[in-house]
């Protein structure tokens, strides 16, 4: 006897939208990376003992007047997640921010944005940085292949990760 196959327990959370630019002179969307970022810090304050991470403090018109190119995705709730790049005249990209909100975690959406912005931005040199203490950050870059350079100390017991990613 033939029938349909069995599906997976379907996921509750909703999915989200495919990576897209976002236009941060859009009130709107400013607003809502705005939001998003403070969360996604705050985790990243608990994690690495450590709240003075300039993004976490930032104004809405420093973040509108930053120098970065963003990508984001969208749930049924808003912006869930979203990645800012610069690319130097030399053509290193570095990663400036990576964030997801904390409703979103464990759902795949820095996988999909990394992966677009791979897609879009190719480099033959990617550099990101994390706080060290922020185990699920490093796990992700490390398995993206990024490879740690050295540490460099932000505040009394406080480092961050540099890590790069050399692409052929």
């Amino acid at each position: 006897m033939t029938g349909p196959r069995p599906s997976r327990a379907a996921d509750p959370r909703p999915p989200f939208s495919r990576p897209s630019r976002l236009d941060l002179s859009d009130t709107a969307t400013l607003r809502q990376l705005w939001h998003l970022q403070r969360a996604a810090y705050a985790v990243e304050a608990r994690l690495i003992g450590f709240d003075g991470i300039p993004q976490l403090h930032e104004s809405l018109e420093r973040l509108r007047a930053c120098d970065e190119s963003f990508l984001g995705v969208r749930d049924d709730s808003g912006l869930v997640g979203a990645v800012s790049w610069t690319r130097s005249r030399s053509g290193v990209l570095d990663i400036c921010r990576l964030v997801v909100h904390p409703d979103a975690h464990r759902r795949g959406v820095a996988t999909a944005l990394l992966d677009a912005l791979d897609s879009i931005e190719p480099a033959e040199l990617t550099l990101v940085s994390t706080g060290t203490a922020n185990l699920p950050a490093v796990a992700l870059y490390r398995r993206r292949g990024f490879v740690a350079t050295g540490e460099c100390r932000i505040a009394p017991g406080v480092t961050l990760t540099l890590l790069e990613r050399r692409n052929a």
